[in-house]
């Protein structure tokens, strides 16, 4: 009788301190603002305003239980780094202010400030951020699905794949390897290039490469988009014997036979032929699209992104609806360091709108980056509008250059920044050092 009632004691608690937990960690319905996207944008916005709304006041949707530092990938997919060092988990990095809803948005209302969750649930917003990214497309090359992190097929755009990436160059010791880069808009649009670079000096070390063509594919017009970086990167390829191939589209994969097919692009007399590549390893860079809940949604552009005023990052048609990052309009590259300069400026209007503070808006200028990893302590720093094609170099020195102090930089120092800083809404780009590191703006 009495150990009866000592159970019946215990699971008593046990349902009492469930209930508590259920109500102390459920998540309200509505919120001043909600953050679409716990990636580096989404949480370098909600940091800042969690803090200054108050607890609570914000919730970041994010679906991942984990959060990826994607800069990072190709260095782990070099060998470089360790894939450890590339991610935490999300419920480290969403502010403690901030309510994380972990789910995955399935539709926004902007009609009705509504977000409808995966789970059916609904979500109001009084002001909304979008900084959803974009979503990799790897059904989009037939075949594809069913050869990647197999066949010598790898990516280091996949957290899923990143680690094969090395794992397969390091099996190789002759033939063909590829790296591939597609005709979609993409996120850090120079890492397909970085991991061939990176490939080249293994080889080199291995003493095989004269027995491995190493062969870069873009489906663009050149290897680079702004003109004194891609003279660099040619440079740099013609120098290391690397075949760079214009206007070749990979459209197919052939795991089993090793085979990858290229749809010839552009103007030219060979345009709409296909040619098929036989490959000993394949870096894929899949093509990507926005999700289908932004493409679906009355914020979208007829492209299918977060339709927003380029220096202000407002929506075009909807005044409390603002995007950041890869889902955005913006006519610029997309990277986190793209990213981190958009945040200052939207955090300023979104704020000021809140507050209902009549002050000049904050204008972005198109500003990004792309550090060009071209081996172990060699980098060629890209800084630029996008909007422009201008160069905005923090350093006085020609970036355009391989430089240790570059890697340097882009290695050790950036991922740190990244996670005590940027993540923390503390770090809006490099314009600050830029004033004292290169006044003139030279280069």
């Amino acid at each position: 009788m009495f150990a009866a009632k000592s159970v019946t004691r215990a699971a008593s608690r046990h349902r009492c301190w469930t209930r508590f937990l259920s109500t102390a960690t459920a998540a309200p319905s509505s919120y001043k603002v909600v953050v679409v996207g716990g990636g580096a944008g989404g949480l370098a916005v909600s940091s800042t305003l969690s803090q200054k709304l108050g607890k609570n006041e914000v919730s970041v949707i994010e679906p991942s239980a984990t959060h990826y530092q994607q800069p990072l990938f190709t260095f782990v997919g070099g060998g470089l780094k360790s894939f450890d060092e590339a991610h935490r988990p999300t419920s480290e990095v969403v502010s403690p202010d901030a309510q994380w809803i972990n789910q995955a948005a399935a539709h926004i209302d902007p009609d009705n400030n509504t977000i409808t969750l995966a789970d059916g649930a609904k979500v109001s917003y009084e002001y909304l951020v979008v900084a959803a990214g974009i979503e990799l497309n790897f059904a989009g090359i037939k075949g594809l699905e069913s050869s990647i992190g197999k066949n010598g097929v790898a990516s280091n755009y996949s957290p899923h794949y990143v680690q094969n990436t090395y794992e397969f160059l390091q099996n190789v010791r002759e033939g063909n390897a590829l790296f591939t880069m597609p005709a979609t808009p993409i996120k850090c649009a120079g890492a397909p290039q970085k991991i061939a670079y990176l490939a080249d000096e293994l080889f080199c070390e291995k003493g095989i490469r004269d027995k491995v063509a190493v062969n870069y594919y873009t489906a663009l017009g050149k290897i680079f988009a702004i003109d004194k970086y891609a003279n660099a990167m040619n440079e740099v390829a013609r120098s290391r014997d690397i075949s760079v191939n214009l206007f070749h589209d990979l459209v197919e994969v052939d795991g089993a036979g090793k085979k990858a097919t290229f749809k010839i692009l552009g103007s030219g007399p060979q345009a709409g032929e296909t040619v098929v590549v036989p490959y000993e390893f394949l870096h894929v860079t899949p093509p990507m699209k926005p999700f289908d809940f932004i493409k679906n949604s009355a914020i979208a552009n007829g492209a299918g992104y977060v339709d927003v005023n380029q220096g202000t990052l407002q929506h075009t048609k909807y005044p409390n609806v603002y995007a950041i990052g890869d889902c955005s309009s913006l006519p610029t590259s997309k990277t986190a360091a793209a990213a981190a300069a958009q945040s200052s400026v939207l955090k300023h209007n979104l704020l000021n709108q809140i507050r209902g503070t009549a002050a000049p808006a904050a204008e972005y200028n198109g500003y990004t980056s792309c550090p060009l990893v071209t081996g172990k302590h060699k980098l060629v720093l890209a800084e630029f509008s996008g909007y422009t094609g201008a160069p905005h170099e923090t350093f006085f020195f020609n970036q355009a250059k391989e430089h240790a102090f570059s890697y340097w930089l882009t290695a050790d120092v950036l991922p740190a920044v990244y996670w005590s800083s940027m993540l923390k809404g503390t770090w809006d780009g490099p314009a600050t050092i830029r004033k004292v590191a290169n006044p003139t703006s030279a280069n």
